[in-house]
Formats: C-alpha cells, structure tokens, sequence
C-alpha cells in the first residue's frame, strides 16, 4: 500500500515505516500483513506520476483528493483500479451507510465508485471567532447582520481595540463579508443558464466591497491589510490585538490557550457569521473528502474482499479507541470505564500521536469526537461545529479535475480552493484601497472575459452540460 507521509515529522524521519510499533499493532488488530510505502508530501503528486508510469502500482493507493485529481494522473479513467460498488454494499455496509454522497461523487468516475474516502460528514469548517469579553465591554448583542458586524467592529476600536476585525493577504481567511454576499471569488455558480465565477453577481460584489471600504477607511482593519503573512495575521490574533475573525473552528482550543497567555480574563467564542441581504453566511464549503483509497484491479476477488473488510474495521469502536489513545497502559489507562488520557506536549511526541493517527485511513474525519470530548475546549467546539457552523457556508460547481484552460490563462484562475484569481484580488485591493471607483466592477468583469475568461467561461459550461467531472454543492442554511 502507498501513501503519503501528511508532511509528519515522525513518519519521515523513520528508517522503515513498516517496523514501527503503531504499525505493527494495526496488524496485530486487522490481521493483516501491511508492506506500506511512504511517499513525502511534497513530492506526492510527482512521485506518484512515476509509480503509474513505471507500472509498479501496489495492491492498494492513498490519494489525497478524489479519483480524478491531479495526483491519480488519469489512473483510474485508464483501467488500473477497480470499481467497488458491489464490494463495499456487501462487505462494508457501514462505510456504505455513513459515506455521503458529495465524497461518494468525488472517488466516482463514469458512475461507479472506485476510491473509498476518508470523509467529511461537514464540510462546513471555517467559523468566525469573536472575544466574547470585549464584546460585553461594548454592551452590544453579536452581530447578526454585516450592518451589525460593522457596528461591533466601530465599537470595538472605541474600546481601544487595535485590529477589530483580523484581514490578510489575499482574503484568505478573511473572507466573511465575501461569503455574507455569497460573492468568494474562487467559487462558480449558475446564474440563469450559464455557470460563472460568483464574482460576475455585479449587486453583490459591489455591497462586499463597499462593506471592505468602510472597514479600511474607518480603521476597523489593518492598514497594511493586503500583504500580512499567515504568520503575522495569527501573531496579532495570539497577541490579544484582535476582536473578530475567520478560523478554523477545530483552532478553538489553540486560540484560547495562545491568547490567554498575553491577556488572562480573554474569552474567546465561535458565533454565527453575519448574514447579507440573501440571508447567506459563512465561509468556503471544502471538498467532502481528505484523502481516498484505490485497489489495483489485478487483485484476487478473495484479496480484494479482504482489503474491503480492512476498511470497513476502521469504522468500529476499536478502532476509533486505538487511532485516539493507543495502547492501554501505555499512552492511556482506563478508571470506571473511561479514558484516562492526556495529550503529548513535547513536540516530537505530538509528532508520534500524529503518526498513529496516520493510520485511521477511513472514517469521518470532521473532528475527533473521542479525544476532544475529554475537555471543556473540545466539547465547546464541538458544539460550536455540530449548531452553529454546520448551519453556514456556501457551495459552489466545482471541476475536477480543474478545468484545463486555467493553465493557459493563470491570473484568471483560483489560486486555491479559498482564494480568488490574481487579476480579481487585484482589483479588490485598489477598490478597497481607493484607487479604483468600485463602480467599475462591470469593467473588471468584461476585463476578465477579454483576457481569456470567455474560454474558461465555455469550457465550464461544456463540462457542466455533460457533467463531466463536475460536483455541485449547495449553500447552508
């Protein structure tokens, strides 16, 4: 079996991976005889390529994505794995059952399945963050609306707060006025009969902007908003600099912990994200899968059937208390029936922790229900993940793979799944920063079209008409 080394340190620093503990206690669980092959992260998709063209293809393959991603390099349209529709009915009846249908879609090719997936039951992750303190310094509710969200933010620098609400480079995380108006520039739609990038809803774009605007002009964001790092934008946030912004809502802990080591009596909460006047709200959808696993079709039905039972074991509770804890009296005891478990601190055992994890190939992996309701943080974001963020967030059509003339035509493309393409971003930073009337919105759109968007615009179209590779998901309410 293939798979990759998730960048872990553990993993890639191991002499053979086939011989470490975690290894070999799965086996010891599944009976199974494991010869796995670790493929470093950041040559995946490269080396990956050179495993299908040497022909030299194991008896099962990790993905990272879906079946016709980047990193399958046309594998699977060629005939080297098999369908598993009838295998997975009768011989993992659970993964079946608990699999929705968007991930089931993403491992799909030509109507039958060929990866089983390791999923997200909620593709709805980001969240917006708020310093539930501060705001009862304001004496005002949570906002509700984006009028609402400005409000709090003009309250907040009142208040002496330094960065109200936390932007950064590229929108990227910060995009909770975009998705209000439900205008992400990185996402497509259908707009009558046509699918187009959300970016052509003139209306819309040009209320988000204008709500940018007022944030800059009035100081609710940092000046120097359209170059700050990851790294500064989460320094600011640690630092106790900032009310509001977008995250990740499994980050929850992280933040608390971080920000209540410069200010002590900080609170930090996960509130709805405001609405716009379409009543959408929330951040990116992200794909329905992580990662998808492929049986080479030269496999015996037997072996073949016995891979599936592999998988189908990860949904137990056994496995889901080995891939959490991992070996009673060793990392974990149990006292009246429960877990006793604390998590590693030292960077080199959470690096282990993470290791075994590694390993849980298939299961919903939207959080880890096990561990994280061993704490206050964890049962909090859970809560937060399960009735607040799973009610936000906005869909879009997506291709994949992606669509080829993005290649020929790159500052019109994405420059990711949550970041609109260059041209795009390009003329929000000068429409934000005052150098370009925001009226010209419609010129930016018949500029985009001219400079080669109107053959992506075709070739979008074409596939969706013959739903070829094309994965349709719908905003949350």
């Amino acid at each position: 079996m293939s798979i990759t080394t998730s960048g872990n340190k553990y993993a890639e620093k191991s002499a053979d991976v086939n011989k470490e503990k975690w290894v070999m206690k799965l086996e010891e669980l599944t009976k199974a005889d494991l010869d796995l092959r670790m493929i470093p992260l950041k040559d995946f998709d490269s080396k990956m390529s050179l495993m299908f063209s040497s022909n030299d293809i194991p008896d099962v393959v990790q993905n990272v994505g879906g079946a016709t991603t980047k990193g399958m390099a046309g594998s699977v349209e060629a005939g080297v794995f098999m369908p598993l529709d009838d295998l997975i009915k009768q011989y993992a009846p659970n993964i079946m059952k608990a699999v929705p249908k968007e991930a089931w879609q993403e491992t799909s090719f030509n109507g039958k399945i060929y990866g089983i997936p390791s999923w997200l039951s909620n593709p709805s992750r980001r969240a917006t963050f708020i310093r539930a303190d501060l705001l009862a310094q304001t004496g005002l509710p949570a906002p509700k609306t984006v009028d609402d969200f400005l409000n709090v933010m003009r309250a907040f620098k009142k208040i002496g707060v330094e960065n109200p609400y936390q932007l950064r480079e590229n929108f990227k995380y910060a995009d909770t006025i975009l998705g209000a108006y439900d205008v992400l520039p990185s996402q497509f739609e259908v707009q009558g009969d046509q699918v187009v990038p959300k970016f052509f809803d003139v209306d819309n774009m040009s209320k988000a902007l204008q709500a940018y605007k007022a944030m800059f002009d009035e100081g609710l964001i940092p000046k120097d908003f359209a170059s700050i790092s990851s790294t500064d934008y989460g320094k600011n946030i640690d630092a106790g600099k900032v009310g509001m912004w977008s995250a990740n809502a499994a980050g929850l802990s992280n933040y608390r912990n971080k920000v209540k080591t410069a200010v002590p009596n900080a609170q930090i909460d996960i509130i709805p994200s405001p609405r716009g006047p379409e009543n959408w709200g929330g951040h990116m959808l992200y794909s329905s899968i992580n990662t998808s696993y492929y049986l080479n079709s030269k496999l015996s039905k037997d072996k073949a059937i016995k891979i599936i039972q592999f998988f189908e074991w990860m949904t137990t509770p056994e496995a889901e208390k080995y891939f959490s804890f991992g070996i009673e009296g060793e990392t974990y005891t149990m006292e009246n029936g429960k877990v006793k478990f604390t998590p590693p601190t030292k960077p080199e055992e959470i690096d282990e922790d993470g290791f075994r994890g590694m390993f849980w190939f298939v299961h919903d992996a939207k959080y880890n229900k096990a561990r994280e309701e061993l704490t206050p943080e964890g049962r909090d974001m859970i809560q937060y993940l399960d009735t607040v963020v799973s009610k936000e967030g906005l869909g879009s059509v997506r291709f994949v793979p992606g669509l080829e003339s993005f290649s020929r035509y790159p500052d019109l493309a994405p420059l990711g799944d949550d970041v609109g393409p260059k041209q795009i971003i390009d003329h929000m930073i000068k429409m934000i920063y005052g150098k370009e009337p925001i009226s010209d919105w419609p010129k930016v759109i018949e500029e985009y079209k001219s400079k080669g968007g109107n053959e992506i615009l075709k070739e979008a179209n074409d596939r969706y008409k013959k739903g070829s590779g094309v994965i349709v998901s719908s905003n949350r309410k």
